[in-house]
C-alpha cells in the first residue's frame, strides 16, 4: 500500500497545501486568503490584462470579478478600462499594494529559506520541486522571441554550454565551437526561441542565419525537469515556423553522438542525415531539412 502512486501523490498533494497555507482563512498571516494572495501577487509580477490574468491563474471569471472587487475594497489595486481596447480592463497595484505585494514576497521568500535551511538535501528538494512544476505547469508552457544577450537566453546558454562539458568525453569549450554571433540570431537574419515555465527559462533554441535560403538551428536545449513533455519537439517546430517567416527553405544542425535523445528527435522528424558541413571539432552527424 506505501508504494500505491495515487496515495503518493495524494499524501504530496497534503503536504503541499498544508506547506503553503492553502486552507488558512489568512494567507501568510496578511489577513486574506490564498486566492486573493494569488491574484495580488500576479498583478505585482506584471499580469495586469484582467483576461490574462484569468488565464494565467486558471480561475473562474465570476470568482476572478469576486476577488479583484475585494482587493479594489481594501485599496490595494484599481481596476481600469484599457487605454486602447474598450473590451478589456486593467489591474494596477495602489501604492497601499504594492507595499503588501512586498510584504508577501519578503515573507515568502524567508519561508522558502526555511525550508532549504532545514532539508539536509536542498538540492535535490529543488531539482524534485522543479520536475513537478514543470508537469503540472505543462499546458501552459510558453515560447517567446527573444534577444540571445537577454538574460533568461544567456540562463539557456550557460546550462546547454555546462551540460555539454559533463556530457562530452572531451569536455566543451564554447571558444573552439562555431558559436553564432547574436545578430544571426536575430530578425532579419534569424531567431531565438526561449520557453518559460511561468516566467522560469527552461528550454531554448535558435536559428542562425545570413539572410539567404539556407540557416542552421543552433543550441537546442530543455532543462532536465522539463525532458519527457514534448518540448523539444515542439521547439523546433516553432523554429521551423520562424525560419519560413523569414523565407529560410533549408534548415542544417549538427549534433554529437553523447546526445542520443537529440540524435533519435532529429532521425524521427524528417530530418536526413548529410556529410559534414562545417569545421566545428565537436559534431559527428549532421542533417538538413528542406522546409514546404
Amino acid at each position: 500500500m506505501t508504494h500505491d502512486p495515487i496515495k503518493r501523490f495524494r499524501r504530496f498533494a497534503r503536504s503541499v497545501t498544508t506547506e503553503v497555507g492553502a486552507l488558512d482563512d489568512s494567507f501568510l498571516g496578511r489577513g486574506r486568503s490564498l486566492g486573493a494572495a494569488r491574484v495580488l501577487n500576479a498583478i505585482g509580477h506584471g499580469r495586469t490584462d484582467v483576461a490574462e490574468l484569468r488565464q494565467y491563474l486558471n480561475l473562474d471569471s465570476g470568482l476572478l470579478s469576486r476577488l479583484l472587487r475585494q482587493l479594489e475594497g481594501e485599496g490595494l489595486i484599481t481596476v481600469t478600462p484599457h487605454p486602447t481596447d474598450a473590451r478589456a480592463r486593467i489591474a494596477a497595484l495602489t501604492e497601499t499594494g504594492a507595499d503588501e505585494f512586498a510584504a508577501y514576497e519578503d515573507i515568502s521568500d524567508s519561508r522558502s529559506r526555511d525550508l532549504f535551511d532545514r532539508h539536509p538535501h536542498p538540492q535535490a528538494l529543488l531539482d524534485a520541486m522543479d520536475l513537478i512544476a514543470s508537469a503540472l505547469g505543462r499546458d501552459r508552457i510558453r515560447t517567446e522571441v527573444q534577444d540571445p544577450r537577454a538574460p533568461q537566453a544567456l540562463f539557456c546558454l550557460q546550462e546547454y554550454y555546462a551540460e555539454l562539458g559533463r556530457r562530452f568525453e572531451t569536455g566543451f569549450d564554447v571558444n573552439l565551437s562555431c558559436d553564432p554571433q547574436a545578430t544571426d540570431m536575430m530578425a532579419p537574419r534569424g531567431t531565438f526561441l526561449v520557453a518559460l515555465s511561468d516566467d522560469m527559462p527552461i528550454g531554448c533554441v535558435g536559428i542562425k542565419g545570413n539572410g539567404g535560403p539556407v540557416a542552421e538551428v543552433k543550441r537546442l536545449w530543455i532543462a532536465p525537469s522539463a525532458r519527457g513533455l514534448g518540448l523539444a519537439k515542439r521547439l523546433m517546430q516553432q523554429a521551423e515556423d520562424a525560419a519560413r517567416a523569414l523565407n529560410i527553405t533549408t534548415l542544417r544542425l549538427d549534433t554529437n553522438s553523447a546526445l542520443p535523445e537529440a540524435l533519435r528527435l532529429y532521425q524521427t522528424t524528417g530530418w536526413t542525415e548529410i556529410p559534414r558541413f562545417n569545421d566545428d571539432p565537436y559534431p559527428d552527424h549532421f542533417f538538413e531539412k528542406h522546409l514546404e
